[in-house]
């Protein structure tokens, strides 16, 4: 790997981490600097799950030391959402995500939506729709099978499952959603290991880039108010509906 290129990693780590630890979406710009160095595609999403862990890791501790979460209240969470990420990132193996491609921007574009023309949105604390134990269950199954089987949107549709059901506000949304991203970044890692599909070295790389973007970033929200993360997730959520468009009908 020639300097120009671990260079070029290495920022690329920096901003997915920066932008992934405010509004989830890293991959969105990760994984293409991947593919475009040339890397062939299963050892991309390999080494993308790699780099990804070390900037979840480091938002979920920041935002932990910063009491946006308590760890205790996220085990059912983390359990669930482990279990569903083992089991999608073993039938992706078996079956096709093509119908996926068709379906999730329809739902994307129904939280862009709902988030645009609802302004006030995780502002304030709500009273729960769910207890935690069935929220996690379920959203932890389900969120934990999509993320290990296709991926796209995972973040977005966490946080508002914990704003619409669980009533916390935007900026604990973002805090929680980091520790589940990272449950099912570190599962899905664990098998893509076992079919050696990471380049450990450009993952260490992107990752050295990534923890610092995610503590950058995750300082960011902690310090500002939610209107920041508000513009960011609306943004990351137009930007992965535009990239799964693009892919699925242009087939770029």
């Amino acid at each position: 790997m020639s300097l120009q290129t671990t260079i070029f990693l290495g920022i690329a780590g920096f901003v997915a981490g920066f932008v992934d630890s405010i509004a989830g979406g890293g991959g969105l710009i990760a994984l293409p600097a991947l593919l475009s160095t040339g890397i062939p595609p299963h050892l991309a999403l390999g080494t993308n799950k790699m780099q990804g862990c070390f900037g979840t890791f480091t938002a979920a501790a920041n935002y932990g030391r910063n009491n946006l979460f308590h760890f205790r209240d996220t085990i059912q969470g983390i359990l669930y959402t482990a279990v569903g990420a083992g089991i999608g990132t073993m039938t992706i193996q078996h079956l096709s995500t093509d119908f996926l491609r068709y379906v999730i921007p329809i739902l994307l574009l129904a939280v862009f939506l709902y988030m645009l023309f609802s302004p006030q949105i995780g502002e304030k604390e709500t009273s729960p729709v769910l207890s935690p134990a069935v929220f996690y269950g379920t959203a932890g199954l389900i969120l934990g099978f999509y993320d290990g089987f296709f991926g796209p949107g995972t973040g977005s549709f966490w946080m508002m499952g914990f704003i619409l059901l669980l009533g916390i506000n935007l900026k604990k949304a973002t805090a929680h959603t980091k520790i589940m991203n990272f449950t099912s970044n570190i599962v899905a890692l664990v098998f893509f290991t076992m079919e050696n599909q990471v380049l450990f070295r450009i993952g260490l790389v992107m990752g050295i880039g990534q923890v610092i973007g995610a503590f950058a970033g995750s300082n960011l929200v902690v310090l500002k108010n939610s209107k920041l993360v508000r513009i960011f997730l609306l943004t990351v959520i137009a930007m992965t509906i535009l990239r799964l468009l693009i892919t699925t009908y242009l087939n770029v």
